[in-house]
């Protein structure tokens, strides 16, 4: 009985992994789209800019962004009623996923363009 629990726990896990692994891709297309078709800015300063300005539709964060910058972006985006999405990856794979080629700690969506990531983000 003992050998056969590890097996269901690595079954279990490598379903879970599967499941994010698709969220993710899903999160990376939809980015991919934004970032050819609409408009976002990258990185902290002009996410806080965008917000206060009532221009961002949605932001996204990265999983390593410090607390005190998150709970300030969380805080500007509960005073603009604007969705806070967290991306499972790093800095550096959502600056990948941007089509950067450097660092991107926080995503502000502005226009979507032909994306449905504000309108998926909505209906959840």
């Amino acid at each position: 009985i003992r050998e056969s629990l590890p097996s269901l726990t690595a079954a279990a896990t490598m379903g879970a992994g599967k499941k994010s692994k698709r969220a993710t891709e899903g999160m990376n297309s939809r980015l991919q789209l934004v970032m050819k078709s609409g408009k976002a800015d990258l990185g902290y300063k002009t996410a806080v800019k965008s917000l206060r300005g009532g221009k961002s539709k949605l932001i996204i964060l990265s999983n390593n962004l410090p607390p005190l910058r998150k709970s300030e972006l969380e805080y500007y985006a509960m005073l603009a009623k604007v969705d806070v999405i967290p991306y499972t990856g790093n800095n550096v794979e959502l600056g990948t996923a941007c089509g950067k080629y450097f660092r991107v700690g926080c995503v502000s969506i502005i226009d979507a363009g032909d994306s449905d990531i504000v309108r998926s983000r909505q209906d959840e």
